[in-house]
């Protein structure tokens, strides 16, 4: 193996990051699970949603969200400049294809927090993304921490209960299902999970036609 080769072989040889699709119930912590992940470890990128609505006092534009008309969205969708989309009120969200595969080429493994269907709408555009579900240990649990957070009445805390369960039923569909039941050990987990992908032979075609290249130079 040539010594370029070596020195960028560690395992495996990161080119092209993984996109990595995370969902979970209300609740589960997904949003905190996020923060830590980007705070402890430098190869990840947050996916950056497009929407209509309008900003929200201190939110930047590139940063929070890609802001933009509906107009301007309706072109995103009619280019097929979106990976996925929906609708919610009035408003329409999307990510934007664009800003995820120039991270990915940069070597960034991008984190893109979604729900089921605009996760499964991912997989069949990129079926090399991985998709990780996350939950509480059991539904005991997450209805503590619903009603822990303090800020949403009973009603709302029902619905999200409501919707929990109509979640369960697609949850099969991920590759892994995470279980947060402690914060710290459940971001080391969950990085792990997204750097084995990089040694999936898939990620590694570039290694292994250099590999067999190099087999017929060495006798």
């Amino acid at each position: 193996m040539s010594k370029e080769t070596e020195k960028k072989h560690d395992g495996f040889i990161r080119r092209k990051g993984i996109l990595a699709v995370i969902s979970g119930f209300s609740g589960a912590g997904k949003g905190t699970l996020m923060k830590e992940l980007i705070r402890n470890y430098d190869n990840y990128s947050l996916s950056i949603s497009a929407t209509t609505r309008q900003p929200r006092p201190g939110e930047v534009d590139g940063k929070d969200y890609f802001f933009v008309s509906k107009e301007r969205f309706k072109e995103m969708i009619k280019n097929d400049e979106l990976l996925e989309y929906a609708q919610y009120v009035d408003n329409y969200y999307g990510t934007p294809k664009a800003y995820v595969e120039a991270e990915m080429e940069k070597g960034k493994d991008v984190i893109l927090e979604i729900e089921i269907q605009g996760a499964l709408k991912i997989r069949a555009k990129y079926p090399d993304s991985v998709l990780i579900f996350i939950t509480t240990p059991s539904a005991e649990e997450l209805l503590s921490r619903l009603k822990k957070r303090g800020t949403e009445s009973d009603e709302v805390i029902k619905k999200r209960i409501e919707r929990a369960m109509l979640e369960a039923v697609g949850v099969e569909a991920y590759d892994y299902i995470l279980i947060n039941d402690n914060l710290d050990k459940t971001v080391k987990h969950l990085n792990y999970l997204i750097q084995d992908q990089h040694m999936r032979a898939s990620q590694q075609l570039e290694f292994l036609e250099e590999f067999q290249k190099e087999l017929r130079t060495v006798i």
